[in-house]
């Protein structure tokens, strides 16, 4: 999976999970903030990438991101996502607690961290 393609699965999967708006998103692993943002309302989830200035969304399993012209399955299970980039032919697991997303890559076979910027306080 490319960098902002975790970001935005990062995002979508807390937005999902948490049933909070996603305002931004900090990620670890490039130590910066990312204008990412994400809600998801009956299924269906939309969401907008700033930086790469493409939206993403759709209605779940099926997300859709603009900018790769890519489909990314999603799938939620209490405090956990899975699913499958198709752009990347890889699979992933993420997992919230609080405002915090663990994300694994398969195809990088590692784990990456993210903070979510929260539009409402609670």
């Amino acid at each position: 999976m490319t960098p902002h393609i975790r970001a935005i699965v990062a995002a979508a999967a807390h937005a999902v999970l948490s049933g909070r708006k996603v305002a931004g998103l900090y990620d670890h692993a490039a130590d910066r903030h990312l204008r990412i943002a994400a809600e998801c309302r009956d299924g269906r989830l939309q969401g907008m990438d700033a930086v790469r200035g493409v939206r993403f969304g759709g209605t779940l399993p099926d997300l859709y991101d603009e900018g790769e012209q890519a489909f990314i399955s999603l799938e939620a299970d209490g405090a956990t996502a899975r699913g499958y980039d198709r752009g990347s032919a890889s699979f992933y697991e993420a997992r919230i607690s609080d405002r915090t997303i663990q994300l694994y890559d398969h195809e990088r076979a590692a784990w990456f961290a993210f903070e979510a910027q929260l539009a409402e306080p609670g």
